[in-house]
């Protein structure tokens, strides 16, 4: 690959970052992002998101941050990895990257190379991106630039699986402009990479690889729903399936983050407008939305019979992130029951070593704690197996609680028998 490429990574976030990192040790790579707080910080080093070291990031001696979109103007390859989220309604947002798509559009030149990564839908690249670049550019695809899909496998707070560890997947508008994107991939990506045949194959593969492990973990959610209602210690009974040698180690729990709660609905998305219904899928979505409501019942009738009101009551949420040992706040749902408890004036502490109060939003941000107390919480509710979590004793929740209390343990951290509930 041609040393003297100018690379623009559109997107300094979990995904976007790893790559400007990675790729900023061999060319001239510029990390954009609209948070001028962010890009603040990381040129002093420091990644707001606690993913890299300011060492790491340092070794990237070709990479520069900016907030300013026009310093993009002289770069011939643009890798976007910006948000594609959904709305209220589970319809795709693509607003985001349509709009960066308009301003790019803009500067770009003969021979540039534009690749994406976000997740979205198999054939989106092509019906919607790739329109849109050519009205803007007044250029066109495969004669005056090219373009290629790279689906993002970043998984946040994984020390072990990082970005140049995991196989990636290639494809391009044609066949010249995967050899392109497949050669930039190889440069960095040690565990190698992986051509498909046609971008919107590699679209499909990324949202199923997700849509899957949603489905999976609905199961075991409805695992957890029935075990409840059979007074059944729902981690002893998969603890004795897991001994099969076949068995998926699947955990039940709230499921938040950018992709698993969000992907399949792209793919269902696509398969409605082509006159299909996916039953299965949208059944396994239906399962994951409503777990929040099955949790808050279960919770409210252990206060209810320990006699402790809602109103005034003083409630502690240890673990905000959608996932363990990281910060990620994105899509997180345990958001869905602390905005229960405060539509019930209940007093909120929100606790977690892995977040920066700045990171959580506004509404959010006057319950933040640093520092629990003793003696103090009705009711304490453990969402996530964070490290720091794990090395405590039941004991040192009990003493954080009155002497009448419920402690709720979303991710079996302790003992069935000690708490008042688990999933």
């Amino acid at each position: 690959m041609n040393k003297d490429n100018k690379i623009s990574i559109i997107g300094i976030g979990y995904v976007g970052l790893p790559l400007a990192v990675e790729f900023g040790k061999i060319y001239s790579t510029i990390g954009y992002d609209t948070n001028s707080y962010k890009i603040d910080e990381l040129k002093k080093f420091n990644d707001i998101n606690n993913e890299y070291n300011s060492k790491e990031i340092n070794r990237a001696k070709k990479l520069f941050f900016t907030s300013d979109i026009n310093k993009l103007i002289n770069s011939n390859i643009f890798i976007f990895t910006l948000p594609t989220p959904i709305f209220k309604n589970k319809l795709p947002d693509l607003r985001i990257i349509k709009s960066v798509i308009k301003q790019v559009g803009k500067f770009l030149k003969k021979n540039d190379l534009v690749i994406f990564e976000s997740t979205v839908y198999p054939g989106a690249t092509e019906e919607i991106f790739i329109p849109l670049l050519e009205k803007i550019s007044k250029l066109k695809i495969n004669k005056d630039f090219f373009c290629g899909y790279s689906p993002e496998r970043i998984n946040p707070g994984d020390k072990r699986k990082t970005i140049t560890k995991i196989v990636k997947l290639t494809s391009g508008s044609n066949k010249k402009a995967l050899q392109k994107v497949d050669l930039l991939y190889k440069s960095i990506i040690k565990a190698g990479t992986y051509k498909v045949e046609s971008i919107k194959i590699a679209e499909a593969a990324k949202v199923i690889e997700n849509t899957q492990r949603d489905l999976n973990i609905a199961l075991v959610n409805e695992f957890s729903i029935i075990f409840n209602k059979l007074n059944l210690k729902t981690k002893a009974v998969l603890n004795a399936a897991n001994t099969k040698w076949n068995f998926l180690d699947f955990k039940p729990g709230l499921v938040g983050g950018h992709c698993v709660g969000v992907d399949p609905y792209y793919l269902t998305y696509q398969s409605l407008r082509n006159g299909y219904n996916p039953k299965v899928i949208l059944s396994g979505r239906a399962i994951n939305d409503g777990l929040g409501n099955f949790i808050l019942k279960e919770i409210f009738e252990k206060m209810k019979k320990k006699k402790i009101k809602l109103f005034n009551s003083n409630i502690l949420f240890m673990g905000l992130s959608f996932k363990e040992n990281c910060s990620d706040l994105r899509n997180s749902k345990i958001f869905q029951i602390i905005d229960k408890f405060k539509s019930h004036n209940s007093n909120l502490y929100l606790f977690d070593p892995y977040v920066k109060k700045i990171s959580l939003e506004k509404k959010y941000q006057k319950y933040f704690i640093k520092n629990t107390k003793k003696n103090f919480y009705d009711v304490v509710i453990i969402s996530i197996a964070h490290k720091k979590f794990s090395v405590l004793k039941f004991k040192d929740i009990k003493n954080l609680c009155k002497r009448i209390n419920v402690i709720v343990d979303l991710k079996s951290i302790f003992s069935g028998s000690k708490v008042d509930f688990q999933l």
